[in-house]
């Protein structure tokens, strides 16, 4: 940060500017203790990393108040498996959660309209609890059960899809879930 002009400075300083830090010849190397050596691992539970995940949460809390529960839901709960979801979304299309996530993973569980009463019927054992740090299986079901297809999908076109079937969101999943 520049000093006020009224501060004195000696005549022969140089003027600051910016400068790159210096170069390193040799390439980079991940040999520290955490590092993991190569990709990041996939496989089933392990979750779906992307960029700066935690803003998932600053956009739930945009949705409280407006969700519609049923007799046995909870918003924390329903929030919670809405931002795992999301994540997987964004990750999966290689950036950092936005508001259109949560709304695409909103409108799939029909939290965010009037829904058929067989997916409240499967959604309500399906979240239960998964707020709850100690159920992350849980939650890790509540994502994988939506299609990766689907969250390729625009929110117009999931909002369509729930409308015209529900149950086309879940290939062969949701029936195994109920």
């Amino acid at each position: 940060m520049a000093a006020p002009e009224y501060v004195p400075r000696p005549k022969d300083e140089k003027p600051r500017v910016y400068e790159s830090p210096p170069w390193r010849g040799e390439s980079w190397m991940a040999d520290r203790p955490a590092e993991l050596p190569g990709r990041q691992p996939h496989g089933p539970r392990l979750g779906h990393p992307g960029p700066d995940q935690g803003f998932a949460w600053v956009l739930a809390e945009r949705f409280r108040g407006r969700l519609v529960l049923h007799a046995g839901e909870r918003e924390d709960d329903a929030l919670a498996g809405a931002v795992a979801v999301a994540l997987k979304r964004a990750a999966m299309l290689g950036r950092a959660p936005v508001i259109h996530d949560l709304t695409v993973a909103l409108t799939v569980w029909g939290f965010l309209d009037q829904a058929d009463p067989e997916l409240v019927r499967v959604r309500t054992p399906l979240f239960e609890e998964v707020a709850n740090p100690h159920h992350y299986m849980e939650l890790r079901r509540v994502a994988d059960l939506v299609a990766p297809s689907v969250l390729r999908m625009t929110p117009a076109e999931v909002a369509a899809q729930a409308r015209a079937d529900w149950r086309s969101l879940f290939p062969r999943r949701a029936a195994a879930a109920s």
